[in-house]
């Protein structure tokens, strides 16, 4: 195990992702240890282990329990006007990002875009607009985001998440310790001190 780094799996249309994502600095600042980002299609997960899209009284809550917490952190938070949508595009321009150490940035950004803004980022013109208002070159990397080894890296990270056990997202990993779940940050924490000693 590296106790220099974690693992964090997530779907951009996960509003829990993005919570946990507001979270990750401040961890890696207490821990000194840096998260390894794995951006997957959370549909992928849910086809393959037959889970389906939740009922509309868990969608409910979810509204409800996203607001407290976004109230605990301190971060912008609400139900974007177009919900559910498509993450693929988005999902492979942080791949691209990535690719040239960027992915963290383009990552919140997009998050930022969703679950702050409310904006639909399965529209090409605004991930470009989104990733360029974060300093990228939003037109390469959605235009990036269309190469097959990009798309197949998306695929293989999903892979990855179903072979480590990954159910749901936010999942994070201290070595081959799976924490699931914004709640669970805490232990992840924790796990990542104990490493470290």
């Amino acid at each position: 195990m590296d106790p220099a780094t974690f693992d964090f799996f997530y779907d951009l249309a996960s509003p829990y992702s993005y919570l946990a994502s507001t979270q990750l600095r401040g961890i890696s600042d207490r821990t000194g240890a840096r998260a390894r980002l794995y951006p997957i299609t959370l549909g992928g997960v849910r086809k393959a282990i037959g889970n389906h899209v939740p009922p509309p009284q868990q969608l409910a809550y979810m509204a409800q329990d996203t607001a407290r917490w976004a109230q605990r952190y301190g971060v912008p938070m609400q139900i974007p006007k177009a919900f559910p949508v498509s993450t693929i595009l988005p999902l492979r321009a942080s791949i691209a990002a990535g690719r040239e150490g960027n992915g963290e940035r383009a990552m919140h950004a997009l998050f930022h875009t969703y679950w702050a803004d409310g904006d639909d980022i399965s529209d090409p013109a605004l991930v470009e607009q989104s990733l360029g208002a974060a300093g990228l070159d939003g037109r390469r990397l959605v235009a990036m985001a269309q190469q097959q080894d990009v798309k197949d890296e998306l695929r293989k990270n999903t892979d990855l998440a179903l072979a480590r056990g990954v159910f749901g997202v936010p999942t994070l990993f201290v070595g081959e310790r799976s924490f699931w779940g914004n709640d669970r940050l805490e232990f992840v924490e924790s796990a990542l001190g104990h490493a470290r000693l």
